[in-house]
């Protein structure tokens, strides 16, 4: 039978001049009433407070109601507080000029990182830009955590990922391929980055315009205003490749972007819904579309005899 160890048959020193009840009020998370300015922002925090609609709404309710949530904070070394979850929150009360309930709670850097991360990603609304570097910032956090190195984020959506990338999917909205993805957009230059946030660039694309150097990617900014384009995947792939074989200039870059492609055809969607009582069910595409052309024809002329 394996002995108690002497650190087991002693006695903590906390136990003898301290009651459970005391010990247990030390332990317990408080909940106190701040000033915002009291409270600074989460370094480098990749989620943006919009000054829209939904903060309007939340500080006309924070001005009637108060903040009926509190914020999550966290103390700090040399003295206040640092916001791990309510950075909106945060900002309404500051428009509405009012004090804000917090918890206040012990975290490493890293712990509450990962919080905040999670508490962010449950918005309805959340830009491509805000969940790359939200996602990187997590995963490098959840290697420091496990001890492996935090350099090392997934690069290739083929690549077998290491224990932290299944985690990180696991417990996301996300899977681990999309995940690699959103990761890959930290290395666009912020031009591209704004422009996939917009919805001028696809992800797929921008997936792979993320591994030009940052001189190839500036020089297929100015093409694209320039051109007044933006690249489709297939070009995209054949930038990246040139890249790779360091045969990628302003030239080369041109000349991709001025291959047409098929979605620069504008195209008009009717809904389907609109138009089917005009017809018998089962009227062939083409029918219908040569039937409304020919009457848009008639109706042009008819507009011409009565401007005569």
């Amino acid at each position: 039978m394996v002995k108690n160890s002497a650190s087991n048959l002693l006695t903590s020193v906390d136990s003898l001049f301290t009651t459970q009840s005391e010990r247990d009020e030390a332990k317990r998370e408080t909940v106190m009433m701040l000033s915002p300015a009291e409270i600074s922002d989460f370094p480098n925090h990749p989620f943006k407070v919009r000054m829209d609609e939904s903060m309007t709404e939340m500080v006309e309710s924070v001005k009637q109601y108060g903040v009926l949530l509190p914020a999550l904070i966290r103390p700090k070394p040399d003295g206040g507080y640092e916001m791990v979850s309510g950075h909106r929150r945060k900002r309404a009360s500051g428009i509405a000029g009012c004090e804000m309930p917090c918890i206040v709670r012990e975290l490493t850097d890293d712990e509450a990182t990962i919080i905040m991360v999670d508490s962010n990603l449950q918005r309805e609304t959340i830009l491509p830009s805000e969940k790359a570097f939200a996602y990187k910032m997590k995963l490098d956090a959840m290697k420091r955590q496990a001890g492996r190195p935090s350099n090392s984020a997934p690069v290739e959506p083929n690549l077998k990922g290491t224990r932290s990338n299944e985690e990180l999917a696991a417990n996301s909205p996300d899977s681990r391929a999309q995940i690699q993805r959103f990761i890959r957009l930290t290395n666009l230059v912020p031009e591209l980055l704004d422009m996939v946030d917009e919805g001028k660039v696809a992800m797929r694309p921008a997936v792979e315009l993320s591994y030009l150097s940052e001189e190839e990617q500036r020089s297929l900014v100015e093409t694209m205003e320039c051109e007044d384009c933006t690249p489709s995947h297939v070009q995209a792939i054949k930038m990246r490749n040139f890249s790779k074989e360091g045969k990628l200039n302003e030239d080369v870059i041109l000349s991709i972007m001025q291959e047409e492609k098929p979605n620069q055809k504008e195209k008009l969607k009717i809904p389907t819904e609109r138009i089917s009582k005009y017809f018998t069910p089962g009227t062939p595409v083409q029918k219908i579309e040569d039937t409304i052309i020919k009457a848009l024809e008639l109706y042009r002329r008819r507009q011409r005899d009565q401007n005569r």
